[in-house]
């Protein structure tokens, strides 16, 4: 087994969630990970302290990248166009091999309860994120929240599409995560 192979984090997650799908999340050892993904078990342990890690692989980054768009945004964007432009520089992240996980990454988490949960709390930080790249550009506490779960939201449902679309075009994430904002805003509207 080699031990330092470029890519490992992302083999780690991709062998996870086929086995996560496979044979269930509670069946599924980090022995079984490591060998999958041709590392060792100390090498598992470098990039995630323990298997339900897997799921959050990145979560950092996409925060990250999702506050970033945030406070890049013109100073005269509405709260939703700030959150449209954290969602086009995450989206920015997100290729093909994204794209090619998203359904079985899906599957795995629907048949788990651990990871459902850990999912949630992946929403959970994202929102958190971008509210305080918004409340930093001076948006009151409640429009920001609202405006952040609606992107993670948007996000989400992007993903979703973007996975399950036909995967002979190229296109990238961002307008998928768009268009799911735009029908969020336009459901808003429909509220009262």
């Amino acid at each position: 087994m080699a031990r330092w192979q470029p890519g490992a984090a992302q083999r780690l997650v991709v062998a996870a969630v086929d086995l996560f799908t496979e044979q269930g999340y509670d069946a599924t050892t980090v022995a079984q990970i490591a060998e999958r993904a041709g590392v060792t078990k100390s090498t598992f342990f470098r990039h995630f302290s323990d298997k339900r890690e897997l799921l959050v692989a990145g979560q950092e980054t996409l925060s990250r990248l999702l506050a970033e768009g945030v406070a890049e945004a013109p100073a005269d964007a509405t709260p939703l166009r700030a959150v449209a432009a954290g969602l086009e520089r995450a989206s920015s992240a997100m290729g093909p091999a994204n794209r090619e996980l998203g359904p079985r990454l899906k599957a795995a988490v629907a048949a788990s309860t651990e990871l459902q949960e850990r999912d949630a709390l992946k929403s959970v930080g994202l929102a958190a994120a971008m509210t305080t790249a918004l409340v930093a550009r001076g948006v009151p506490e409640p429009t920001a929240h609202l405006a952040a779960e609606m992107g993670v939201l948007a996000f989400k449902q992007g993903y979703a599409r973007w996975s399950e679309d036909d995967r002979d075009d190229d296109e990238a994430l961002a307008p998928y995560a768009l268009a799911a904002l735009e029908d969020l805003r336009a459901a808003t509207a429909s509220l009262g």
